[in-house]
């Protein structure tokens, strides 16, 4: 399915979107990048595209930091504005069907902080949420995660440096009943697993049967 290519106003520019709609989603995943790579990287291509296959609709964007070629992402403040345009954009487009939130690492952490902030979607999908810096477990940004009360669907690789596998399912277990941790196994921070060829593309698109379980078990 091709991308229809979008240009989204926000308070004080435009951020860039690609948004893929096939007939009658049953759901729409708003997607945001990790901080290294755009909207365009494959392993969200990838993402992208099967979950459209499997009857979701999605719109996956730039944070205004990507789109201006900067290198170090954009202050939570704007990018939990970017998060509400986005998805307030993302809701008018769609023809009423539950609109989810997902992200790579920074983008799906900055999700999460908009939700804690008042953002209004049906559940949180987190493509590696990155719990803290690599080697450093004891600077969590897990604080804000216990408010939420929405269904929450954690992917993560077992080796993935921005989050130790016991500090993880520890959070994960504090959250509650609404939050799911599934595990890559020998998965690193984009889900790569050492010995195993496969393109960033397939990494994501093999990520979309987990998650559209999940979106069609709380939708």
């Amino acid at each position: 399915m091709p991308d229809e290519s979008l240009t989204i106003p926000t308070g004080d520019g435009s951020v860039s979107a690609l948004y893929a709609r096939p007939e009658n989603p049953f759901a729409t995943l708003v997607i945001a990048h990790g901080a290294g790579a755009g909207k365009e990287h494959p392993f969200l291509a990838g993402f992208s595209h099967a979950m459209n296959e499997a009857g979701v609709a999605t719109l996956r964007f730039n944070f205004p930091y990507r789109d201006a070629g900067r290198r170090f992402p954009d202050r939570p403040p704007a990018a939990i504005a970017t998060w509400n345009t986005v998805t307030d954009v993302a809701r008018q487009s769609s023809a009423g069907e539950p609109v989810w939130a997902a992200g790579k690492s920074f983008g799906g952490r900055m999700a999460s902080m908009a939700v804690a902030e008042g953002m209004d979607v049906a559940g949180l999908v987190f493509l590696g949420y990155p719990l803290h810096p690599p080697g450093k477990p004891e600077k969590l940004r897990d604080e804000h995660l216990y408010e939420l009360t929405l269904p929450m669907l954690f992917l993560q690789g077992t080796r993935d440096p921005f989050a130790t596998p016991d500090l993880l399912n520890d959070v994960v277990s504090r959250i509650g009943a609404n939050a799911v941790l599934d595990w890559t196994e020998g998965g690193g921070h984009s889900f790569e697993v050492a010995g195993v060829k496969r393109s960033a593309a397939e990494v994501g698109a093999s990520l979309a049967p987990t998650v559209v379980e999940f979106l069609r078990a709380n939708s």
